[in-house]
């Protein structure tokens, strides 16, 4: 049995090393056909080719191989695809100028929210102080006061390491055309904090938004109290401080329930210790540092099996790390962009690396150029 096993384990061999000469083979051709290409003023996808390749190579599979064939030349013509992107990446510019940026003396910074709040702590951590933070009633209007010149920059939450994303920016990521300056994270320490003179066993409604509630699910289970939802912590903290009576109390940071004269009946509260939300600071134009390693995308791909596995890999192909991938549904302002069906999603990609690299640089503009809907987001750095 020993010795037929090895006999079938060298016929592997054998074979593999048949496929590697064949597949560099291969890869030769392909970098002629990209000379031929950019010579003859040719693009590099060709859908029709593309199709045509795999329904002649699928079509020749036995039934119960048909769909590792497939697979199997899909990889081949993708990676194919790549090697040519990179024979003919010097002609290629991305389609972003990175040009160096300033930002101004004294930028005004519009903040979802009120003093105190977490998002008031990230313009803190992103830009040095938040003295000329304009704090907003809800996150449509930190877009709406870029867009009005009213503010230089504006702050959002993302995602939180408990609670998950923030759909909310992600929809609004995508119905404005704003990019992406920098990131922070912030600590979401939370903490029941209510009127001076009330005790644990008064409070019968907790009131905060809606991630920090459900934060800190564990805790507030525990209490025979209702749930209220506001537009964030530092409001719930406003609102417990003007209300009347004992009974209200605010899941906040200790900082907030300080600056508006709560006590903190409970701290510690969060279900993990490890509870951050992460924040993005925007802007209406590009900016871009020499050193800036993490990059946004959001993207569209065709509604057909294995149109997501073929953009990851040509991520792969690159070596470039992959940090994050969401889902969300296409929205209404992009949707008469692209035919879409209405399961249809958009992609939020966050990857390691800077549009002045080349393979970045290759990767984006081949993007940008072959699919129904791509937007750069911006390449910053994060704080932690």
């Amino acid at each position: 049995m020993d010795n037929e096993l090895g006999i079938l384990r060298s016929f592997i061999d054998e074979t593999d090393a048949e496929l590697l000469r064949l597949f560099l083979g291969r890869m030769k051709v392909a970098e002629k056909i990209a000379d031929y290409k950019e010579k003859n003023s040719l693009p590099i996808f060709n859908k029709d080719r593309e199709e045509e390749l795999l329904e002649d190579r699928v079509g020749n599979a036995p039934d119960k191989f048909k769909s590792g064939v497939a697979l199997f030349f899909t990889d081949i013509i993708d990676i194919s695809k790549c090697v040519q992107e990179m024979t003919t990446a010097k002609s290629a510019p991305f389609f972003l100028n990175a040009a160096p940026f300033t930002v101004p003396e004294e930028p005004v910074i519009a903040c979802q929210g009120v003093i105190g709040s977490y998002s008031e702590q990230a313009c803190r951590k992103l830009f040095g102080s938040s003295e000329k933070a304009v704090f907003t009633e809800d996150f449509e209007d930190v877009f709406r006061a870029l867009d009005s010149g009213r503010a230089d920059y504006g702050i959002l939450p993302i995602e939180n390491s408990s609670a998950g994303e923030v759909s909310l920016t992600y929809e609004l990521m995508s119905r404005y055309s704003f990019y992406i300056r920098g990131s922070a994270r912030v600590k979401a320490d939370h903490t029941l904090a209510a009127k001076p003179g009330a005790r644990l066993g008064d409070v019968k409604t907790v009131v905060s938004h809606e991630q920090a509630l459900r934060q800190c699910s564990r805790f507030i289970s525990g209490l025979s109290a209702e749930k209220s939802l506001c537009k964030n912590t530092a409001v719930a903290a406003k609102t417990v401080a003007e209300s009347e009576g004992l009974t209200l109390a605010a899941v906040c940071s200790a900082e907030c329930a300080a600056l508006y004269g709560l006590e903190v009946l409970a701290d510690n509260i969060t279900d993990r210790d490890d509870n951050y939300t992460r924040f993005i600071g925007i802007a209406k134009t590009p900016q871009i540092s020499e050193t800036a390693d993490i990059i946004s995308i959001s993207l569209s791909t065709p509604h057909s099996p294995g149109a997501l596995y073929r953009i990851l890999t040509r991520f792969a192909f690159y070596g470039l790390n992959l940090l994050k991938i969401e889902s969300k549904p296409v929205p209404y302002e992009v949707s008469h962009s692209i035919k879409r069906d209405a399961f249809d999603v958009i992609f939020f990609l966050d990857f390691n690396g800077n549009i002045r690299d080349e393979a970045v640089k290759t990767l984006l503009t081949n993007l940008n150029e072959e699919l129904r809907y791509f937007r750069f987001l911006g390449n910053y750095n994060e704080l932690l």
